[in-house]
């Protein structure tokens, strides 16, 4: 099994390692009573195991990430939508769940080459300067160019059906 994207649902207490973990996720979702908190000042350590890393990357905001890192402060999931660190608030778990499987299903519609490299490239530009980024998506949609997928869409399109992908 190849897993194309990582998506997290987190509800409840997400504090420290859920932290660490959530960052991992290419998408996060929470419910609305998800309550988040960078704790391991509060254990006389600093977040270690990727937040320090990868949160402020996937915020933008380093003011708001040093503030929640450095004071271990509480906050909730409008505050985590709010500074994007969740795509989506939900009024429950269960919604939240349903919210996840529905976009899964949805993703796994797609070209599994083109989903694949989507993020790929995402998670290049994210490191990378913008022109080296662009030398980086052109390799990779060479190589895409050679597989049946970009076929099995082109004609799906014009025959006005759904297109079958291969794995990958």
């Amino acid at each position: 099994m190849v897993v194309l994207a990582v998506i997290v649902v987190i509800h409840g207490i997400a504090f420290g390692l859920a932290i660490d973990m959530s960052c991992c996720a290419d998408i996060r979702i929470a419910s609305a009573d998800a309550k988040f908190s960078v704790k391991e000042v509060d254990i006389g350590i600093a977040a270690d195991i990727g937040t320090l890393t990868r949160l402020p990357k996937i915020v933008g905001n380093h003011s708001w990430v040093k503030e929640v890192a450095m004071t271990a402060r509480i906050f909730d999931a409008q505050e985590a939508y709010r500074n994007g660190f969740v795509g989506h608030v939900l009024e429950n778990k269960e919604k939240a769940l349903e919210a996840a499987f529905k976009l899964a299903g949805l993703l796994a519609s797609k070209s599994p080459v083109a989903v694949q490299g989507t993020k790929e490239v995402l998670n290049h530009a994210r490191e990378n300067t913008t022109a080296a980024s662009l030398r980086y998506t052109g390799v990779w949609n060479s190589a895409s160019l050679h597989t049946n997928d970009v076929k099995a869409a082109l004609l799906s399109g014009i025959q006005k059906r759904t297109p079958t992908f291969e794995k990958l």
